[in-house]
């Protein structure tokens, strides 16, 4: 479309000879441009950009400077100063985010205090029932006879329970890839049922490999504090059963996942234990066969004697999953090698070593773990001896569980029943109870033998709580439901007679205390601390109001007033008046230094008066005192400071149609969290809200005078809307959408890969994307500068890529190529991620950095339809690109923050993004047409896109939905920080894609010299922000209302914590590539056009 008619500019006072090369100023183009004009011609041509401030004279350039670039020179070191208070102020914001975020949490999440104290040998928590040979000693059993000297402790992580057990094909249920792959453990518990038993094995959530290996060696309840160290986890050093082990003289062998040598260091015998990493979930193989490699010749007579507990964590289960889904052939072959070596393993056993065979956690229907689902719990446990020692207290018992429902036992159940089994102590902080199978008795009639080890280990509970109470400073009598009395009638029940239905009457009785005392522990252990969580809450409604104020203060009416003549003669009054140092100073454009400095002024007298007050109020914790004094106190200077310049608070509430849209938007979003059905299809609900925006701006477009306006209005409405509902194709249904979800964003519901044809949407992106991005930047004939060489052939190559990136990964993934060495593809296209971040991240940088604006000039000597400038003799000065060089210019860095996203999701994903790219592109000339600009309603909807756009790239509120194998796509191994970084830019591209355009909403269609971009910029931003704001404190307030509610930890917390580190990264985005950008933007246009 047609520039409009810019106004006048004032060049610099001369024009300077051309270099070659440099592209800084136009009017080295320009003197280049009429080298065959008339001397006198040049003159007259060379005084009108003088007059409009687009060039220098010539010969002045060592001489004294001109008032106007003396003037630009003023206006840009005001500029950079303002940056920086606009920059302190943004990071002041994040520390009020990050600060409030912090407290909510430590009184939210479930934390339990970890006591210092060790169970003992020679000290057990209650006298022995029956005494033995050797008692009080480890050779002969501490607590209890010990009936293993060995055992090897297999692994094999993520091993469901429905792997294990058999299945019959039919019609209606037909079989999956992992059905009866894994047959041996259900064959040897059914034949041989004194020698071996399986059982469902239950975990407690978070289900992630770091939290379950807590509770597996030390007996106690994970805490959602313990899901957050998944990436690296922090040495165990409370009792836990491989201490006792260590105490007790027996030696550790392990092999298989390092999680375990990040959590036990020093306690694995060196030389003979191999550790290996255990994030790269591309690869399959590598573990499993190191693990095969060297647990066979450990079991043979010659290296039996090297060691007494061997611990062989397998991984390519667990990677299988991630990589594939459950229902795939890599799943089948894993399963049947796993199969395989058990089988090897129990040929090796001796008698007097025991076998136990587990999984640390199950995986949902695409492979994925971390929640509470069933599929995520329900892993199986198989314990095996060679000589006759398991039994079954009914006959109904004698054949495993057919579903994981039925005679579960707790995962933390393992620690006792290990422990007794080879005569170590109990560790003290165990809430779990002995497995029946291994103390019944061959017959199932050993109820003497059940008691004794149901009564020990409910004494150890009983210790461990009374000591729990004393340390929390809790009276254990004003404990609800206190299992006092059923203590008392298990001890009175076995102190009779020595009559068989004592003993069994006594071990239900202690079984039944265990299972009240572990219900009191949990309901403990969610005791929430509510001062804190309203501090957290307070503080955030705090950075709320800051952060609403800040964009008031700053808004613009948006009816500036946009004449040539009137810009022309203000800037000559203000030239006029500077050369005669009549000027006043030039004054803040934005409000954030007088913010800014309210916060910082009352941080430091709240700092001065911390003392005093923390003595007042004697809390513990002198750094979390002094940070919720400095928080609030700066949040009471901005308050101030800000009641000091408005002396009044005006009319709060919308006064457009738009602007109330905003606020519906993001209040009844952050209303309707409080429903778990609203949380469970908040993606349907935000396409409907970007709907509505939709056809409003279309009805809105209808008004527009100009036909050819009210076209392009229709035009781009319709156009996001169809966009949104395309978008909407790609879905990840989380499990409490079913069966009313359909996931496609994977080839079916259970696979984690990609299918076929959605391999060719990476290349119809690379064919396409680049060519709607052109189609922009021609409307206002800006493609120009650096935009074709960067859009047409870099971005495009970028793209092509990554196509091939994910067309490599799918056939490594089939196996298309079986005769290709192992890993050769993955050594392809490692490399060629790389290449992608390098020319997005570091060649687009540098280019974004040093890029000139995408204008170009040109002079005619008759005149032209559309010139900018036209001399007394007719010459006409065309400058293309003129009426959009601030928003073409910043799109370049748009466009490779798209680019980095792109290469991080998988196809269907990378489908989505190019979506979103197109639909705010369409936003912003909706924007522009309905005169919005300065409106929320542009950041509110450039915040919808992000969220819905999350949910269309795979991701829901969920741990499961984390998809930890994007932090390999340009490595080999796991890279610190990288990694992690990888992961947080898969997850949330969407949110990092929408906070990056927010400047576009202002610069898009703006022309040079334009005054007041910073702060229309800080103001979009804002509104941006708050809307995140906003619902990380509507999800912080329910969470908080809902703690006690059933699905608080399927759905709300998961919720909250979602929000809460999407409102951090976008603020980081915010600072680090928005106002960053910025400043190169501004730099560089007002570089070659002058200071506005």
């Amino acid at each position: 479309m047609a520039d409009p008619p810019p106004a006048p500019k004032v060049f610099k006072d001369a024009v300077p000879r051309a270099a070659p090369g440099n592209y800084d100023s136009i009017a080295a183009q320009y003197e280049r441009a009429r080298a065959a004009e008339e001397k006198d011609d040049q003159e007259r041509v060379g005084g009108i950009l003088g007059g409009l401030g687009l060039s220098r004279r010539e010969g002045r350039g060592k001489e004294e400077k001109g008032a106007f670039e003396r003037l630009n020179e003023v206006k840009e070191r005001r500029f950079r100063g303002e940056w920086l208070w606009v920059v302190g102020f943004w990071v002041w914001l994040l520390c009020i985010h990050a600060a409030g975020l912090y407290f909510f949490t430590k009184g939210f999440l479930l934390t339990r205090l970890v006591l210092e104290e060790k169970s003992t040998c020679a000290e057990p928590p209650i006298a022995l029932s029956t005494r033995f040979s050797g008692a009080g000693t480890p050779e002969a059993g501490c607590w209890h006879p010990k009936t293993f000297d060995k055992a090897v402790v297999i692994i094999i992580d993520a091993l469901r329970y429905d792997f294990t057990v058999p299945f019959k094909n039919s019609t209606d249920n037909p079989s999956q890839a992992f059905h009866n792959a894994l047959p041996f453990l259900y064959e040897t518990a059914e034949k041989q049922p004194q020698n071996a038993f399986l059982l469902p094995f239950i975990a407690d959530p978070p289900t992630t490999t770091l939290c379950r290996l807590k509770g597996l060696t030390t007996g106690t309840l994970p805490t959602f504090i313990d899901a957050g160290s998944n990436f690296a986890g922090e040495a165990i050093e409370e009792d836990n059963l491989l201490m006792q082990m260590k105490d007790a003289g027996r030696r550790i062998v392990h092999l298989g996942d390092d999680t375990w040598t990040a959590l036990f260091p020093g306690y694995f015998e060196d030389g003979i234990s191999r550790a290996y990493d255990s994030f790269n979930v591309w690869d399959l193989h590598t573990v499993d066969n190191g693990v095969v490699e060297h647990i066979m010749p450990l079991l043979s007579a010659e290296k039996k004697g090297e060691w007494d507990v061997m611990i062989a964590h397998f991984l390519g289960v667990d990677h299988a999953g991630h990589r594939y889904g459950p229902n795939h052939p890599a799943m089948t072959a894993k399963l049947e090698q796993m199969n395989g070596v058990l089988r090897d393993v129990v040929e090796a056993l001796d008698d007097e070593t025991l076998l136990v065979v587990m999984g640390d956690h199950g995986m949902d229907g695409k492979g994925d773990h971390g929640g509470e689902s069933d599929d995520e719990v329900q892993a199986a446990l198989w314990m095996y001896s060679k000589r006759d020692t398991f039994g079954r207290t009914k006959p109904e018992f004698r054949i495993p569980p057919a579903t994981a429902k039925e005679r579960p036992v707790n995962q933390i159940d393992l620690v006792p029943t290990l422990a007794l089994l080879l005569g170590l102590p109990i560790p003290f902080n165990n809430l779990g109870r002995p497995i029946e199978e291994a103390f019944a008795g061959v017959k199932g009639t050993a109820w003497e033998k059940l008691a004794a080890v149901a009564r020990m280990t409910a004494a150890g509970i009983k210790r461990y709580q009374a000591a729990y109470y004393v340390a929390q400073g809790v009276d254990e009598s004003t404990v609800d439901g206190s299992p006092k009395a059923l203590w008392a009638t298990a001890e009175t029940t076995i102190a009779g007679t020595r009559k068989h239905q004592n003993w069994q009457e006594g071990y239900t009785a202690f079984l039944a205390f265990q299972e009240e005392t572990l219900r009191i522990c949990r309901s403990l252990w969610a005791r929430f601390d509510v001062p804190c969580m309203i501090l957290g809450i307070g503080i955030l409604a705090g950075g709320v109001l800051a952060l609403m104020l800040y964009a008031n203060g700053n808004s613009d009416d948006g009816n500036a007033i946009d004449d040539i003549d009137l810009d022309r003669a203000e800037l000559q009054l203000e030239l006029d008046n500077f050369a005669k140092g009549d000027a006043a100073p030039l004054p803040d454009e934005t409000t954030t230094r007088l913010l800014f400095r309210g916060a910082l002024m009352g941080s430091l007298l709240g700092s001065l008066l911390c003392p005093a007050l923390w003595g007042m109020n004697g809390s513990e914790n002198v750094l979390d005192f002094g940070l919720a004094v400095g928080a609030i106190s700066g949040l009471l200077g901005v308050l101030y400071q800000d009641m000091r310049r408005r002396m009044s608070f005006g009319n709060p509430l919308p006064t457009t149609i738009w602007g109330w849209l905003a606020v519906i938007f993001t209040v009844s979003q952050s209303i309707g969290f409080a429903s778990n059905s609203y949380t469970i299809w908040e993606d349907s609900i935000l396409l409907f809200f970007l709907g509505t925006f939709g056809v409003a701006s279309a009805f809105s477009a209808l008004r527009l005078e100009i036909a050819a306006d009210r076209a392009l209005g229709i035009y781009h409405s319709v156009a996001f809307v169809a966009l949104g509902w395309a978008a909407s194709f790609s879905k990840l249904c989380r499990e409490e959408q079913m069966p009313y979800c359909r996931s496609t964003y994977y080839a079916s519901a259970t696979s984690s890969t990609s299918a076929p044809w959605q391999l060719i949407i990476p290349f119809v992106v690379a064919a396409v994307l680049p060519a709607i991005i052109k189609s922009f930047y021609t409307g206002s004939r800006s493609y120009e500068g650096l935009a074709p060489a960067w859009i047409s052939w870099a971005f495009r190559f970028g793209l092509v890529l990554s196509a091939i990136f994910w067309t490599l990964d799918a056939a490594d993934d089939g196996e298309w190529f079986p005769n290709l060495p192992s890993g050769l593809l993955k050594n392809i296209r490692v490399p060629i991620a790389q290449t992608v971040f390098a020319l997005s991240l570091v060649a687009g940088s540098i280019a974004f950095s040093y890029a000139p604006p995408c204008i170009s000039i040109s002079t005619t000597a008759t005149p032209t339809p559309g010139s900018q400038i036209t001399n007394s003799s007719g010459a006409r000065v065309t400058i293309l690109g003129f009426a959009n060089a601030n928003g073409t210019r910043y799109l370049l860095l748009v466009t490779n923050i798209l680019l980095c996203v792109l290469m991080v999701q998988k196809p269907m994903g990378a489908g989505a993004i190019s979506l979103m790219a197109w639909q705010i592109l369409t936003l912003l000339e909706i924007l522009d047409l309905l005169s919005l600009t300065s409106s929320p309603i542009g950041p509110i909807v450039l915040a919808l896109l992000g969220s819905f756009h999350f949910f269309k790239t795979g991701h829901q509120a969920t741990l499961s939905s984390i998809q930890w194998e994007s932090a390999f796509i340009p490595l080999h191994t796991i890279r610190y920080p990288w990694s992690p970084v990888l992961v947080a830019l898969n997850f949330f591209g969407a949110q990092i894609l929408a906070v990056s355009a927010v400047p576009l909403i202002v610069l898009w269609k703006q022309k040079p010299r334009k005054k007041g971009l910073l702060r229309s910029v800080v103001t979009a931003l804002s509104w941006h922000v708050a809307y995140y704001a906003v619902v990380c404190l509507a999800t912080t307030m329910w969470a908080g209302h809902l703690r006690r509610h059933l699905m608080l930890f399927r759905i709300f917390s998961p919720k909250f914590m979602t929000a809460a580190f999407v409102l951090l990264v976008v603020d980081v985005i915010g600072i680090c590539v928005a106002l960053v950008g910025v400043r190169f933007n501004t730099l560089s246009v007002s570089e070659v056009f002058g200071w506005a």
